[in-house]
């Protein structure tokens, strides 16, 4: 499994044809405690960078985008009636979907951890 990032503090897990998509512990962080999260259907056709889904806090409202294009094939369920679980474990049981890749070279444009570390560190 390999893990990207994006610019606007997403991660996906690519695991053969599937990504799951959540937001980073430096998003989680700085939008304080969750109060909402929506995460799309199953089904829905994401176009990368369009919008995946929203996240609330106390102190501001956020999209998630979907880093790649794709079919939703699973969707966290628990993020309803428990946002905070994305405080608590933004890059584990935090995710909001899984996506089936419709092109895989998208991926060539993300960032691996380091650089986005980097890429935390300079902003």
């Amino acid at each position: 499994m390999t893990k990207y990032f994006t610019e606007d503090h997403e991660w996906i897990v690519v695991n053969g044809n599937i990504a799951t998509l959540g937001i980073t512990d430096h998003a989680q962080s700085a939008l304080g405690d969750v109060v909402y999260a929506e995460a799309p259907e199953v089904g829905r056709k994401l176009a990368k960078g369009a919008e995946a889904g929203v996240v609330e806090s106390v102190k501001a409202a956020s999209e998630v985008y979907s880093p790649v294009t794709g079919t939703v094939v699973k969707s966290n369920d628990k993020l309803a009636d428990n946002p905070a679980i994305i405080n608590e474990d933004p890059e584990g049981a935090g995710w909001f979907c899984e996506i089936e890749l419709s092109n895989p070279a998208e991926l060539e444009g993300l960032m691996d951890e380091a650089a986005y570390q980097a890429f935390v560190a300079s902003h």
